[in-house]
């Protein structure tokens, strides 16, 4: 590393502000909220907002349907573009498979379980009552 790269990485950054700076969530305020409520979890365990990152902690982090687990590589405290804010962590290979398995899944209850395009209307609702009724 260079000597303004050192200059330029925090030496304690909190696990909200890295959590919004690595794209987990849109707002800071998010993200503490989501800590706060015990949804993510630092190297296995419940933590706060102001808990400090270090390099290689493992943290769980809820993204919508799926749970990713992420090893930290980078510190920053500012939010990144994101090519540059993917850099700061990875996603372990268990966890990816484990996505990717749940996604699988989904697809295939969806597949059994279809939604109607649109609300019955009149004619068709007093059917259903009809074919209930039998």
């Amino acid at each position: 590393m260079s000597k303004s790269e050192t200059e330029n990485t925090p030496l304690n950054v909190r696990l909200d502000k890295w959590l919004w700076a690595a794209r987990f969530f849109k707002t800071r305020a998010i993200a503490r909220d989501m800590v706060q409520s015990g949804k993510v979890h630092y190297n296995g365990q419940r933590a706060k907002p102001s808990r400090t990152v270090e390099h290689g902690a493992m943290i769980k982090v809820p993204t919508g349907w799926d749970i990713r687990e992420i090893r930290v590589l980078g510190l920053s405290d500012k939010r990144l573009g994101a090519a540059l804010a993917q850099a700061l962590f990875e996603e372990i290979e268990e966890s990816v498979k484990k996505r990717e398995e749940n996604q699988a899944a989904r697809k295939l209850n969806a597949f059994h379980s279809p939604k109607p395009d649109h609300r019955p209307d009149k004619k068709q609702r007093r059917q259903i009552i009809k074919f209930k009724q039998q």
